[in-house]
This record gives structure tokens, sequence and C-alpha cells, in this order.
């Protein structure tokens, strides 16, 4: 079992027309998974020159292998270095959510969406969810409803938030998507499989494990923080100046450590990496993994989906271990701020981006370096009481099978932050407002940060 594991708070209480709605969408649009080797994946094949795992179309995405360097968590040793698999998809998705207000309260939609690596088939995911290839039909399957609303001229709707944002840097090579949500003045029906939800139905619903995406948790991070307070009932947001660091010094901070450590990136034939003989990474009939089991191995399905735009297809998915994503919190003069690391990630488009308090793997359940992670203890024996959220969530089913992360919210007594010593370097106390700032923008704060930031604000009291 993994050292972090500890005592949960008792499940949320079932919502129970909501939950008769997503048992209908299981009835009705069925699905089956199952599991294939590699080698016999249907339209994905092995590029005889460089190893790499592609589709026959030489669209969507890539197993390729990846070379980096990095000063980051050496503790003040030399560079370490090394290779892995790593999935490369250049071309940028489309994540959208289109909002409406009605009878006093902000809704969005949201589709129960099967992807075949989610831990429990539905989940609920964004009003458009897709790949450039999805929704300009290289997939030759039905249009993705709804686009029209984020790539269109948008008659009658306007954009509340709309930015290029990174996923995880640890398994993607300088992956982004759109990150948009759009207001819409317009009666627009629920097709099948989607449901207006009341933000505040949603802040509820985030509490359950695995049933908001990590794709609708990323778009509903930027959404305008009066809105979220609205839709929380909190009162108005505080400033971005009513903090303990300026939002001057914020920036510094995450420029600090951008200027600071190094990370240099190779893209490699992804034969390179298996055909090393002191490297731990090794292809057999049935995926890719390590010899000691360690961060992820790929692995192939087959899929028979009737609700998607395509009925049926193949592809390869990266199968990680599970991890913990832990945010501390505390008030500053009534300002709530979150503990932020600047983190360095082997595929980072730009060396460094804030993530979490702590960010880890739970085998081992250590840092970098072998290390256990700064703030853990404190993160995982808060004193009565103190736990906001605590939630395993999945990480985005589309690329990866099974990926549980646990999300945890401490805000911790006062008494116990002043035992402290001084923050370590690349810890920086921002205030939610200057976090909500930087959300504006993109690769400021990485998903496993989105992720904690709209579960404080839409599911935290």
């Amino acid at each position: 079992m993994a050292s972090w594991k500890t005592a949960r708070p008792p499940a949320v209480a079932r919502d129970v027309s909501f939950d008769r709605w997503l048992d209908e969408q299981r009835r009705r649009h069925p699905h089956s998974v199952r599991r294939v080797p590699l080698d016999a994946l249907p339209g994905w094949r092995f590029c005889r020159d460089t190893g790499d795992l592609v589709h026959s179309s030489g669209r969507f995405f890539s197993v390729s292998g990846l070379r980096a360097t990095t000063d980051f968590g050496a503790g003040g040793r030399r560079p370490r270095s090394w290779t892995q698999p790593v999935i490369v998809q250049p071309e940028v998705g489309l994540l959208g959510i289109l909002l409406k207000e009605s009878r006093g309260e902000v809704h969005c939609l949201l589709q129960a969406k099967m992807e075949p690596g989610n831990v429990n088939g539905l989940q609920l995911s964004p009003t458009v969810q897709a790949t450039r290839s999805n929704f300009t039909g290289v997939h030759r399957g039905r249009p993705v409803p709804y686009t029209e609303y984020f790539t269109g001229d948008r008659s009658g709707a306007r954009v509340l938030a709309d930015s290029l944002q990174s996923e995880q840097g640890w398994w993607f090579l300088h992956k982004r998507n759109r990150n948009v949500v759009v207001m819409t003045d317009e009666d627009v029906p629920a097709l099948d499989g989607f449901r207006w939800l009341s933000l505040r139905r949603v802040g509820a619903l985030l509490r359950r494990d695995h049933l908001v995406n990590m794709d609708s948790r990323t778009v509903l991070s930027t959404l305008p923080p009066r809105l979220l307070a609205d839709s929380a009932g909190r009162p108005a947001p505080a400033g971005e100046d009513d903090a303990l660091h300026s939002f001057t010094e914020v920036l510094s901070a995450l420029a600090d450590a951008r200027f600071r450590y190094e990370l240099t990136q190779e893209q490699l034939p992804l034969r390179k990496v298996l055909e090393d003989a002191v490297g731990p990474w090794r292809r057999t009939r049935d995926g890719i993994g390590r010899d000691d089991g360690r961060y992820f191995t790929v692995l192939g399905v087959t899929v028979e989906a009737q609700a998607r735009e395509v009925a049926r297809w193949a592809q390869p998915l990266l199968a990680p271990v599970a991890g913990l994503a832990g945010l501390l919190v505390r008030r500053v003069d009534g300002v709530p701020h979150v503990l932020l690391r600047a983190r360095v990630e082997a595929g980072t488009l730009n060396v460094a981006e804030f993530g979490p308090t702590v960010q880890c793997s739970s085998r081992p359940a250590h840092g970098e370096g072998g290390r256990r992670p700064e703030f853990l203890d404190l993160l995982l024996a808060p004193r009565a009481g103190r736990v906001l959220f605590d939630t395993e969530q999945s990480e985005e089913g589309g690329r990866f099978h099974h990926a549980l992360t646990r999300n945890l919210i401490v805000e911790p007594d006062e008494g116990d932050l002043r035992d402290l010593p001084d923050l370590p370097p690349d810890f920086c106390w921002v205030s939610v407002p200057q976090a909500q700032a930087l959300l504006r923008h993109g690769n400021y704060l990485n998903v496993q940060a989105r992720s904690l930031m709209t579960a404080l604000m839409l599911a935290t009291g």
C-alpha cells in the first residue's frame, strides 16, 4: 500500500436525479475496452526506422522517445539525465465549456463521455473535448457537436476565458490544449448524453471520485473569479494585490526558477530508449514498461462505443502508477493563499510551471532524487477539521489508462505553519486572486494545480 494513504472522509451523498440520468446514459450507451498487444493494434505500427509507435494516418499522436537533462531536484549535485517514452501530439486540442444563466444561477453544459482509459466508463467532460484531428474529421466519424460555439463567429455569445494550457509534463512533450469558456444568451438544447448543470451542483459532484473529468476541471479553473465566488456563495474576491507578496514578486518567483534551472529535451527514436542496454525501459509483446514497474507502462486497447463519433477504434494508452497532488492553504489578513511550487518536468514547454505544494507518485511516495517531498507529512497529518477536500480523481482517459490521483487540500493550523522553517526554494505563497489572474494565461499553473484550484473554488466551504 502506498505510504501516503490516510483515512478519507465519508462518501458524499448521492444526487438522486443526476445519478438516475447517469445510470440511464450507461444503459443506453454501452461500451467495451479490450486490451491487446501493441504489435496487434489495428491502425497502428512501429516505424521501421525509428521504432516510434504511430497511427497509419500520420495524425492523432505518437509514442516516441525523450532524453531529458535537468538539475531540478538534484540538490546541488550534477544534473540528472534519463530517457523515457513520451506522447508526442503537436496539434492543439479544443476544450470548451458553454455557460448560460437560468433562474439566477450559471449553468454549464457537460457531457457524460466514455473514454477508453476511464476507471468507471463515463465521466463528465466539457461541452467540447476534441483534438484537431477529431473536430476536423480526420477520423471520418460524426461531427463533434457544439463546436461552432468555440470556433465560429459566436453570435449571441461572449468569451469569458480563452487560453492555451499545458498537460502532464512527465508524459507529454510540449502538449497544450485551448481552454475556452463561452457564455450564451441562446436557449441551447442539451443533446443526448449532455446535461445542463449549475456550477453549484458541479461543485458538489467534484467531491465524488472519478466523476468530473480532468478536462472539465482544467477549463473550470479558468472561470472568472466573481463567477466562481457567486456560484460557491462566497463574498466577492479580494484584489490581486491584497496578498502576502506582490503580483510582480509572484511572477518573479516563477521567472527565477525558469532562469535558474537547466532543462534540455531531445526527442529520440523510441528504438534508442528501448535498446539502451543500461536503461530500464523494455518492449514486450504486451506493452512497454520498466523492469522495476515504476512510473508508467504503455499498453494497447481496442474500443467499441456507439455513442462516440467513431464507433470502433484502437489506440495505445499510457498507464501510470497512482499519484498524489496536494495543496496547502492559509489565510493572510483574511485573504486565502495557496502554497505553490515551481516544478520542472521532462516535457514541459517553458522549463517550469507552478504546481501544487506536493506532487508525487505513490511508488515510491518520494520526490526528486529519492527524497521525501517537502510538506508531505504536514499535508497527510493535519489537525482535525482542517481537510478541505480529499477525492480521488482521474487524469484524462483518452490518453491514460486508470490514471488515479488523490487530490488533497489542507488548511493547517497556524501554529503548525509558524513551526516550519523558512520556505525552501521554488515555493511561494500565492493569493487565490493572484492564482486566478495567472490562469487567464497559459503555462503558469500545471494541470495538477489547475485541478486543485477548481476544487478549492467550487467544492470547498
